[in-house]
């Protein structure tokens, strides 16, 4: 008799852990919170304007290269059309200087010794390093819990050629290569390559992964934004048979003898089932579902010790004009003011903005969706929604001076605006749960870039987790990744050979 599995959560985690689940036999199910799916990994709509809140890129959209065979199995590349860039940002000195961040290595490389020829050595040394990139293995195909002897020797077979490179690179920072410029524009720019507020310790090898990755052609937008993935890859599970229930909010995770047996939802009923997989945020799963019980020191220092991803102000616009004169980029143009503006709870001396005009599925027709989001700080807004009226001021408040900013950049820009739309950090939480509003969870630092994390919890049996919470980089890739993951350690427990398909 073929097992059930209850699946907590139905972002791209979740999805992906009920796909492969059905491939292999097991009859699924997941209890989502909210109406769709998706998770962080969603759009919403507002006065006939798409709002993307999440995908600048997807990485393994190109066939032979990594992660690309998930993206197949779960049935994205059969069905979603994918827009190229050029560019990955443009960044903007006071000056009119203008540093642009070009996909093509070749082109990086000449551009910025054009910019600062007096940085040639360094340059070559950090182009020369993303092209070492593009050559990386990935290990993708194989739960790392499962490795054999043989594994793990074969991948250390195919890491000796980058062993010295990880030994120069692997505790440098991005700010350790800005500091090592001469010429003054890219010193001050080149922090913000990454269009990031980054931590001190934001490793230079994650942005040179991100350019290789551009530069191989395989870090690519699916048209129709972040919501119309999901929904394919929700498709692709239901195909499969799998159930989804929305609006069925999981508060507990049913324990009997340290064994997961169900769960119990916000409405009071219970749901059976021989294994349970929580693809929900992590800290609720753990300190809430199940009470803090099954933890040790390790877990327990994620949760006080890592840095998490800052979580956003996201102020989505809808702009009656084309912008055809604005260059495509990956994440968008970075700008400085003429004088720092405070704009929530900070004094602010820049802002990045996206015009979404490559996909005109975001907007009416000759208009654009424009996008501006930047890190802020979730106690501030925490407090704040303690008073409701002073909360929604603060959001307008913010629409306002990120209008006004745009406008003196872009001139005649907020005379076209007709749609305003600010997300907080709150906002994240209540449709997500997300801890502290991070929408990515745990952030790559030189620390914990080669960290890996268990996907199950000690003492308690039949119980794992997927998701952003498990790996520190919480990319779409690597989430998808873990429920492919997941359902290759439940197989391996069940005795049973772990098989995957493709749809047509």
């Amino acid at each position: 008799m073929e097992k059930s599995i209850i699946i907590v959560g139905a972002g791209m985690a979740g999805l992906s852990a009920g796909c492969y689940s059905q491939m292999n036999g097991y009859r699924t199910q997941i209890f989502e919170m909210h109406t769709t799916p998706g998770g962080v990994c969603t759009t919403w709509k507002r006065r006939g304007y798409k709002i993307d809140g999440c995908i600048h890129w997807l990485t393994g959209t190109k066939s032979g290269t990594d992660f690309f065979p998930i993206w197949e199995e779960l049935g994205v590349m059969q069905r979603c059309s994918m827009i190229e860039h050029e560019e990955y940002a443009r960044i903007e000195g006071k000056d009119g200087k203008v540093f642009i961040v070009y996909c093509d290595i070749n082109r990086l490389d000449q551009h910025m010794k054009e910019l600062a020829p007096e940085d040639k050595d360094v340059i070559e040394e950090f182009t020369n390093g993303i092209r070492k990139m593009t050559h990386f293995p990935i290990p993708w195909e194989k739960a790392p819990e499962l490795y054999s002897p043989m594994d793990r020797l074969r991948i250390m077979r195919k890491m000796l050629p980058y062993m010295e490179f990880w030994r120069k690179w692997g505790e440098i920072t991005i700010q350790d290569v800005a500091q090592r410029f001469k010429n003054p524009f890219m010193h001050e720019a080149f922090p913000f390559i990454f269009n990031l507020e980054n931590p001190p310790d934001f490793p230079i090898m994650a942005v040179m992964k991100t350019f290789a990755w551009m530069d191989q052609k395989t870090a690519s937008y699916p048209a129709g934004g972040s919501l119309e993935l999901a929904r394919t890859v929700e498709k692709r599970y239901l195909d499969l048979g799998g159930e989804i229930h929305y609006k069925s909010r999981v508060v507990k995770i049913l324990v009997e003898n340290d064994r997961a047996v169900g769960v119990k939802l916000a409405d009071g009923s219970e749901h059976r089932s021989d294994i349970v997989i929580s693809a929900a945020d992590g800290h609720t799963t753990i300190f809430n579902m199940l009470n803090g019980k099954y933890i040790n020191g390790k877990i327990r220092g994620y949760y006080d010790k890592l840095t998490l991803f800052s979580p956003l102000i996201y102020v989505g616009l809808g702009v009656a004009r084309s912008f055809e004169e604005i260059p495509h980029t990956v994440t968008g143009i970075d700008f400085p003011f003429d004088e720092p503006v405070v704009i929530g709870e900070k004094e602010r001396s820049r802002l990045s903005v996206q015009f979404y005009a490559f996909d005109p599925t975001l907007a009416p027709a000759g208009k654009t969706f424009v996008r501006v989001h930047f890190a802020s700080d979730y106690d501030y807004w925490k407090k704040l929604k303690q008073g409701p009226e002073r909360y929604e001021e603060e959001k307008e408040q913010i629409a306002d001076k990120v209008v006004a900013l745009l406008d003196r950049r872009f001139p005649g820009l907020a005379a076209k605006v007709e749609m305003r739309d600010v997300a907080t950090p709150l906002t994240w939480v209540r449709y997500t749960g997300n801890w502290r509003g991070s929408f990515q969870g745990w952030i790559e630092t030189t620390n914990t870039l080669r960290l890996r994390m268990s996907q199950n919890l000690p003492g308690l049996k039949n119980f794992y987790m997927a998701g952003q919470w498990v790996q520190p980089g919480g990319s779409l890739p690597s989430v998808a990744m873990s429920g492919r993951n997941v359902t290759q350690i439940i197989c391996k427990y069940d005795k049973k050979p772990f098989t995957t398909t493709v749809p047509n």
